[in-house]
C-alpha cells in the first residue's frame, strides 16, 4: 500500500517531509558494520521516508527494522539488509561487499554468508558512475602506499582502501555536492586508516613499524648498526605520528610513500600553497625535535 500523496500547496511545491533520524547506533556494532550502516542512516534520513514507509516499501516489521538501523542484536541478514538497500535507492554492489566485510568481522562463517546472499534473486549488474570509477584509477596507489604506512600489511591497506572507496560509491551524491571531493575523499580514508592504525599510549598512531621497512635501513649489513638506525628512526616516525594530521598525512605521503611533491596536494585535496606550507611547518618541526634525522630515508 502507498502512503498518501502530500497534497500540494497554492502557488508552490508541496511541502518536504522529512524521517526522524533514528535512534543512535549500539556501541557493540562494530567498526565495519558501522561502514554501511552510517550511510543507509544517512540516506534514510535525507530521503524524508519514516519507518513506517520503510516497513511498507521493505516489507519487514517496524522491530526488525528499528534494530537493523541501530546494529542492535545478531549481524544482520542479507535478505533484510537487502530490502533497505533497494527501498532506499542504494547501490546494490558496493553495499553487498561491505555487509560481507562487516559479516567477517562478527564471526559469521563463510557458508552463512554464501547462504544469506544466496537467499537473494540478484539484481542486474549495475554500472559504476564514470567519475567514481576514474577516481578510483587516480587514486587507488597513493591511497594504498599511505594505508600501508599506518597498517604494515599489504592485505590490510587493501581492505581498507577498497572500503573506502565502496563507500564513496554509497554517498557519491554526497560527496560529489561537497566543495571539494577528492579533500571528501581523503578525510574518509583517512579516518578508515585511523580507526584501525595500532595506537601509541598518547592516542596519535603508531608508525614505529614503518622503521624496519625503509630503503636506507635495508642496505645495513652491520647487524648493530642497523639495530641503531632503526633506533632512530622508529623515534623519527613516533614523532611523525604526533604531528597535527594534516601535517601528519602530507609527510607521510612525501616521505614514507615517496609521492612526489607535485601530486601530493590533489591526493589530499588541499591547494598547493597549503600543502606546501604543512610540508614546510612539518619539517621544521621534525628538524627541532630530532635535528640529526634524514627526512629523506
Amino acid at each position: 500500500m502507498k502512503p498518501p500523496q502530500v497534497p500540494e500547496q497554492p502557488g508552490g511545491d508541496p511541502p518536504s517531509r522529512r524521517g526522524r533520524p533514528p535512534e543512535p547506533i549500539c556501541e557493540t556494532a562494530g567498526t565495519t558494520h558501522r561502514t554501511w550502516l552510517e550511510p543507509v542512516r544517512t540516506r534514510l534520513t535525507a530521503s524524508g521516508l519514516t519507518l513506517d514507509d520503510l516497513v511498507s516499501r521493505s516489507g519487514y516489521s517496524k522491530t526488525r527494522l528499528s534494530e537493523l538501523l541501530r546494529g542492535k542484536g545478531y549481524y544482520p541478514g542479507w535478505e533484510i539488509t537487502y530490502s533497505v538497500v533497494r527501498a532506499l535507492d542504494i547501490p546494490v554492489s558496493p553495499a553487498c561487499r561491505l555487509w560481507k566485510a562487516a559479516a567477517v568481522e562478527a564471526e559469521k562463517d563463510a557458508t552463512w554468508i554464501k547462504n544469506r546472499i544466496l537467499a537473494v534473486q540478484a539484481p542486474a549488474p549495475e554500472e559504476q558512475p564514470v567519475a567514481h570509477l576514474a577516481f578510483t584509477q587516480a587514486m587507488w596507489q597513493p591511497y594504498t602506499a599511505y594505508a600501508r604506512a599506518f597498517l604494515q600489511s599489504d592485505r590490510r591497506a587493501q581492505q581498507v582502501v577498497a572500503e573506502t572507496f565502496d563507500i564513496l560509491w554509497l554517498t557519491w551524491d554526497e560527496a560529489t555536492a561537497s566543495p571539494d571531493t577528492p579533500r571528501h575523499a581523503w578525510l574518509l580514508l583517512h579516518a578508515r586508516v585511523m580507526a584501525r592504525a595500532p595506537k601509541r599510549p598518547g592516542g596519535h598512531p603508531d608508525l614505529r613499524a614503518a622503521a624496519f621497512s625503509t630503503a636506507g635501513q635495508a642496505g645495513i649489513h652491520d647487524l648493530a648498526e642497523r639495530l641503531a638506525h632503526i633506533g632512530v628512526l622508529a623515534r623519527f616516525f613516533d614523532t611523525i605520528a604526533s604531528l597535527p594530521p594534516d601535517q601528519m598525512d602530507v609527510t607521510v605521503l612525501r616521505y614514507l610513500c615517496g609521492i612526489p611533491a607535485d601530486t601530493v596536494p590533489g591526493v589530499v585535496g588541499l591547494p598547493p600553497a597549503v600543502t606546501h606550507t604543512l610540508d614546510h611547518h612539518a619539517r621544521g618541526a621534525l628538524t627541532t625535535l630530532l635535528p640529526d634525522t634524514d627526512t629523506q630515508e
